[in-house]
């Protein structure tokens, strides 16, 4: 298994009320590491029987396409009963919650011409002097710093760029855990319990994430039993993957792989 959760979610997302009609985190080839077009991804999107489909690509502060994006996710053709959406994903850069994200992108989420949310990512530790590699994260653990101390780190800029963006979207929540040697095990029940708070007061969804199959079970139900919103994503780079949930919808040759 790629990710940090335990085992499979499959056979518990419908029943915790993941929206499984929807892939809420699709890339094109905007961003420079996927290779279809929005084209290719809104026709695998029909294809797949889906409902709803986020277009999402990476984004750092410096980035200029984004006006593009938007404009050719608003050229692409109505599709019956599919509903395209907005977003661009961009890494918590610090504890303070800062996001790798253009201000005017930031400025403009939700209005014409805007995305629709932005995708908040634990590509890197978001430290007290901004991002820190996997590598520097265990280089400091190793010197003393505490699997807890990470984790709340980690949790609580999660917390602070919800409130700051104010439309965002958890991305692959915890992904980053089995990069440094932790788990979610390593999580606790108030970790948890404080992106649910941040997560409501923002009106913010938790994503399910069949690429790196994270959230676990744990997070999944504790976070539910709070009202979170948890949409299914793929995290697609090939139009192939839209959609196409073995892992959340519980193939058993996937169950319990590490």
């Amino acid at each position: 298994m790629t990710g940090p959760a335990a085992g499979t979610a499959g056979g518990a997302v419908e029943r915790l009320g993941v929206d499984l009609a929807g892939d809420h985190h699709v890339h094109s080839s905007f961003s420079d590491d996927a290779v279809s077009t929005p084209e290719e991804n809104l026709a695998a999107a029909r294809a797949a029987g889906l409902a709803r489909v986020r277009m999402v690509d990476h984004v750092r502060v410096t980035t200029t396409y984004v006006p593009e994006l938007v404009a050719a996710v608003a050229a692409l053709p109505a599709v019956e009963g599919l509903t395209v959406l907005t977003g661009v994903e961009a890494k918590i850069l610090d504890a303070a919650g800062h996001v790798d994200a253009p201000p005017e992108v930031l400025a403009a989420l939700g209005e014409p011409g805007g995305v629709g949310r932005v995708l908040l990512a634990d590509h890197q530790m978001p430290g007290p002097d901004g991002p820190w590699s996997p590598r520097a994260t265990r280089e400091r653990m190793d010197a003393g710093l505490a699997p807890a101390d990470v984790v709340d780190l980690l949790v609580s800029a999660t917390v602070r760029a919800l409130h700051r963006v104010g439309r965002g979207q958890v991305a692959h929540p915890f992904s980053l855990l089995p990069k440094i040697g932790l788990t979610e095990d390593d999580v606790s029940d108030e970790h948890l319990d404080a992106i649910a708070a941040a997560a409501l007061a923002t009106d913010s969804p938790v994503e399910v994430n069949e690429k790196w199959r994270c959230p676990g079970p744990r997070a999944l139900a504790r976070w539910h039993g709070a009202g979170v919103r948890l949409v299914a994503s793929s995290d697609a780079h090939h139009a192939d993957e839209v959609g196409a949930y073995r892992w959340l919808r519980g193939d058993g040759s996937l169950r319990g792989q590490q």
